[in-house]
């Protein structure tokens, strides 16, 4: 694997570059910030597909998380859960990706999640922003509401504005690749 040091100085300079705008920005929580982090400019490019794949990769094995998938609510978290399954097959790993929606279908199957997800698999839940935590929250509900157990939540921003903490209070551990203070 890359050096990890390196893709997360890469990384760094990806949301630097593509995702944070300074301004007055409304958030979805309604506060105010003076600056936006847009992840999507960056998760969805190719060259933040394959550095935020490595990287989150290496953060749950690191963390001793060995989930049958990954995914999150829908957008922010598609473009974090294919790369990481992406890397995670290069490197001989087996670990397949989902979707929650927002809603479920009203059509076809009726399913609020998608993909590669079973009653009483054990998932990683992932996120490219984390602000108040409430996506998360709504993803972990829809994926137990459906039997799967989440072992933990892996962002790829935290915008350190207490979404951690609701998340740790659910009892769940969290961990972010990097932080809003490291990016402004």
């Amino acid at each position: 694997m890359a050096d990890e040091t390196a893709l997360l100085k890469r990384l760094r300079e990806l949301l630097r570059e593509r995702s944070v705008t300074r301004g007055d920005f409304v958030l979805a929580s309604g506060k105010r910030s003076t600056y936006y982090i847009d992840a999507r400019p960056t998760t969805m490019s190719g060259e933040g597909l394959t550095v935020i794949g490595a990287l989150g990769l290496a953060r749950l094995q690191a963390r001793g998380w060995a989930p049958r998938a990954v995914g999150g609510l829908t957008l922010g978290a598609d473009p974090v859960a294919y790369a990481i399954a992406t890397a995670a097959r290069a490197y001989g790993v087996a670990l397949d990706a989902f979707t929650v929606r927002r809603q479920a279908k009203t059509h076809g199957t009726g399913r609020r999640i998608e993909g590669c997800f079973a009653p009483g698999d054990q998932v990683l839940v992932v996120e490219d922003v984390i602000t108040t935590g409430q996506s998360a929250q709504e993803a972990i509900a829809a994926i137990r509401g459906e039997g799967g157990t989440v072992l933990g939540v892996l962002a790829v921003v935290d915008r350190e504005e207490g979404g951690r903490a609701s998340l740790e209070a659910l009892g769940l551990a969290v961990d972010a690749l990097v932080s809003a203070s490291e990016l402004l």
